[in-house]
């Protein structure tokens, strides 16, 4: 249980969800982890807690990640607790699904500020960061951005946007040592899914009834894939776009 021994990790969007799965997957694998939250500081807290509680060392931090001032604060605070950062998750995200007559101005820049943009600025704090040994970022992106599903366009916008980001930076690192590189969940039982009214609805059975593995995917599938590509096990992958989607999308 050593796999990530003596790293440091933020997490954005930890609060609940996937982004709490990795971070507490992460400290039992030994990192110490930056638990990121916009808005649900009772959430973040429960994950800090629920991982000290286990011996292992977390603190949350609030900031918006659309936000460059805060940001630039959420790092600032990583480094004064912790000195130095070894891995960047880019889990923050929001969805919103509308034919594309209901897409609204407002809609389309909040989704691409927080998907695509929040990644970018937490990708430029993080890169300071990065010690001698290099660094490891992963961008929790979607299926959705290469097999997108009716009136999720711009959704699935910002996560092929992600992809592309992914590829590109893989490139523009060369001999820096840093990685990247995109998970693509498929159908995850989450509390925004639930809250959102995706689990348990048709769309879920109809989607389930096409997966090859049969169910829909938990939170912690994707942070056990998180884990191992944080890890030095995954020291020769970069740039790469893994689907853990239970077989869905290579139908």
């Amino acid at each position: 249980m050593n796999k990530l021994k003596n790293k440091v990790a933020v997490v954005t969007g930890a609060s609940k969800g996937i982004g709490a799965a990795i971070a507490t997957y992460f400290a039992a694998e030994g990192a110490r982890v930056v638990i990121n939250y916009a808005s649900d500081k009772d959430g973040a807290g429960r994950v800090v807690q629920a991982i000290t509680a286990g011996g292992g060392q977390a603190i949350a931090v609030q900031s918006d990640v659309s936000s460059a001032a805060d940001v630039r604060r959420l790092f600032t605070e990583t480094q004064a607790a912790f000195g130095t950062l070894d891995i960047l998750v880019n889990n923050a995200g929001i969805y919103q699904y509308a034919p594309i007559e209901q897409v609204s101005e407002a809609s389309f820049h909040q989704q691409f500020n927080i998907n695509v943009l929040g990644s970018i600025l937490a990708i430029q704090g993080a890169l300071p960061l990065f010690g001698a040994g290099g660094g490891n970022i992963l961008n929790i992106s979607s299926e959705a951005g290469r097999t997108p599903l009716s009136t999720g366009s711009v959704y699935s916008a910002t996560k092929a946007a992600l992809d592309a980001l992914t590829t590109a930076l893989s490139k523009e690192f060369s001999g820096r040592n840093i990685r990247i590189n995109s998970i693509l969940p498929g159908i995850v039982d989450t509390e925004g899914a639930r809250s959102g009214g995706f689990i348990g609805s048709e769309a879920e059975t109809r989607l389930v009834a096409t997966t090859p593995l049969g169910r829909t995917g938990q939170p912690e599938d994707i942070a056990r894939v998180a884990v191992f590509l944080a890890s030095d096990e995954a020291a020769w992958i970069t740039g790469e776009k893994i689907s853990v989607s239970g077989g869905i999308y290579g139908l």
